[in-house]
């Protein structure tokens, strides 16, 4: 009978035993989906991305001096064609090729002797028209004398004046005659007009030259303490250069040379032409400098940077900064609560690796200057002032 009862009760245990399992099961399950939902705003807030970091950099007046740059090529100062006055033979060359010479230093000799010879006659006649002029003067006071006792007529005493006349005159003819000859014996001793660097010698000793028309050149003296850079400035920089002085000296000039940009040479403006070139629209200028180095010779090829005579205040923009956005340019200003601001911006001229903002920006505004790509407008960021000494590596 206990048997019976017990296989009928055995169902209900197994319905117990169920519910209680699936009881169990349901707690677990919705005691995971309330931890689940506790979770989300965290994980959330985990996966979110970190606010953008930009660097920037506040804009300020600077004072700056605008340069344009040209191409040019450097010639001398002084040139001299050294060639012969008179005609003779090369007796001898005093100067090395490529030597420097000062002023007035000796460089060729032509055979003086037919020179020498010739102012020895001459200080002959001289000599002899000089006694013949002291004896016409005796003579023409004694005959004076007599004239005023009427002891002779007035015909010798003309006679006797004007063979004085004669006298002096031919003492002034010999005088003349005498310079001539030592000027050409001068002629003979060739020196150097100015100091500079000597060519080689196009004539050696031996040869025999002319003179004139047919003078062939001995060599080629140039002046290199200085130089001149010859180049064209178009037409706009000339007015404006010339609108802000009209001092050609307080322009100031740099120059590196085309084949070696290691040293920069310092000078200013020596002269514009007195006309521009209708052709090109230039006009031909020269700026001067001084040969520090020796290194300079006339021919170089050379980049020159021409200097406004002021400097300016104005604000200046890093090129990084600068977006482009079809045909317009844009930065991006970090206002006061790090919000990134879009401004449309016009652009002047440049200066280094900057540009002077004409207007779309104030002085003090901070501008973004690396990572406008990652950013749009009204995004939040973390704002980070680049200081000067990190700007003007960059």
């Amino acid at each position: 009978m206990s048997e019976v009862a017990s296989k009928k009760n055995l169902p209900f245990i197994k319905i117990i035993l169920i519910v209680v399992v699936l009881g169990f099961g349901s707690m677990q399950y919705f005691s995971g989906v309330a931890n689940t939902a506790e979770s989300v705003p965290e994980a959330a807030a985990m996966m979110a991305p970190p606010t953008p970091e930009v660097d920037v950099t506040k804009l300020e007046l600077e004072t700056v001096r605008f340069w344009s740059h040209f191409s040019g090529r450097l010639v001398p100062v002084d040139m001299a064609e050294i060639k012969p006055l008179i005609g003779g033979e090369i007796q001898k060359v005093y100067f090395d090729d490529g030597q420097r010479v000062k002023k007035n230093e000796l460089l060729f000799l032509i055979d003086p002797r037919p020179h020498q010879a010739k102012v020895k006659r001459v200080e002959a006649q001289l000599a002899s028209a000089k006694s013949h002029g002291r004896l016409a003067k005796d003579e023409l006071a004694r005959t004076k004398k007599l004239v005023e006792k009427k002891l002779i007529s007035d015909s010798i005493f003309d006679a006797a004046n004007n063979e004085y006349a004669v006298a002096i005159a031919a003492i002034e003819e010999a005088n003349s005659t005498l310079r001539e000859a030592r000027l050409k014996l001068n002629y003979a001793y060739i020196r150097a007009p100015f100091d500079g660097r000597m060519s080689h010698a196009a004539i050696t000793v031996g040869n025999v030259i002319e003179s004139e028309m047919n003078a062939p050149v001995l060599a080629t003296l140039i002046a290199d303490k200085q130089l001149y850079a010859e180049f064209d400035v178009d037409e706009k920089t000339y007015i404006r250069s010339l609108r802000s002085t009209l001092d050609v000296d307080e322009m100031p000039v740099e120059m590196i040379l085309a084949m070696d940009e290691s040293v920069v040479y310092q000078g200013h403006v020596h002269s514009f032409d007195n006309q521009l070139d209708s052709s090109s629209g230039t006009i031909r200028t020269r700026a001067i400098f001084d040969n520090t180095d020796g290194v300079l010779t006339s021919g170089m090829y050379v980049d020159i940077r021409l200097g406004a005579a002021a400097e300016t205040d104005v604000l200046l923009i890093d090129q990084r900064a600068i977006g482009t956005n079809q045909n317009k340019k844009f930065v991006y200003v970090i206002d006061d609560k790090q919000t990134v601001v879009y401004r449309e911006v016009t652009l002047g001229k440049q200066h280094d690796r900057h540009r002077v903002v004409l207007s779309g920006v104030v002085q003090g505004e901070h501008v973004v200057i690396n990572g406008l790509s990652h950013i749009r407008p009204n995004m939040i960021v973390t704002a980070k002032l680049e200081s000067v000494d990190a700007e003007l590596v960059n």
